[in-house]
């Protein structure tokens, strides 16, 4: 389709000023082939390719924030599906055990004379001792705590960080573990890592049976 000579000449305008190819032809309501062809010879000022750069900056900022959003919008919905999910389960000690058994395989130690759980996130301890708690009769009496830290770590502070998490007395935390940093590497909000020990290996015993029975039951070797 032919355009005025008047549409083409104000594309070439708006292009000298620093528009893209794709703002010309969007402005005007021409195709972008055709605004291609017109415009790809053109020369730009250093002032009309500085336009053409913010634009450019602009267009990435409106683009990570478009991703942002839809990740996060996706995030909600899969969290209130996942709540819908769980209210239909019933909670229960048995699951509290097959549950706390998973997590155990996967960070504890297997040497069944204790159980034997250790990890630097916070939620994941808390979730294995609430499940321990849930669906074992636990002697508190018999759990312990070693904190492993680093130098630019402040001990007391990390052992009752770590207190208040397990709800273990600090009484029953051991002297802390100080790992071997060479001072390049600084992590930000990082605790420390916990190492929990319950004594009592009819429990570990019983966590091992759990685990191992759910495997074949899945055809899991």
């Amino acid at each position: 389709m032919p355009y005025p000579i008047d549409v083409k000449e104000e594309a070439i305008l708006l292009r000298k000023r620093g528009y893209s190819i794709k703002e010309v032809a969007a402005k005007l309501s021409i195709a972008q082939s055709t605004s291609s062809l017109w415009l790809s010879s053109i020369i730009l000022s250093s002032k009309a390719q500085e336009r053409l750069s913010q634009r450019k900056i602009i267009g990435q900022y409106k683009s990570i924030f478009i991703r942002k959003k839809a990740r996060e919008e996706n995030r909600v919905i899969l969290e209130r599906t996942a709540s819908e999910m769980l209210s239909t389960i019933p909670f229960s000690k048995m699951l509290a055990k097959l549950c706390c058994s998973l997590i155990w395989w996967c960070e504890g130690n297997k040497n069944l004379t204790s159980v034997k759980f250790t990890s630097s996130d916070p939620s994941l301890i808390s979730n294995f001792l609430y499940l321990l708690r849930v669906g074992f009769k636990v002697d508190e009496s018999k759990l312990r705590a070693l904190v492993h830290i680093h130098e630019y770590h402040n001990n007391e502070t990390q052992k009752q960080f770590w207190s208040k998490i397990t709800d273990i007395p600090l009484n029953q935390f051991h002297r802390s573990y100080l790992k071997p940093n060479t001072g390049k590497r600084f992590k930000e909000n990082y605790p420390g890592c916990l190492a929990l020990v319950y004594y009592d290996a009819s429990v570990a015993k019983e966590l091992e049976a759990i685990y191992n029975v759910f495997s074949k039951s899945r055809g899991v070797r």
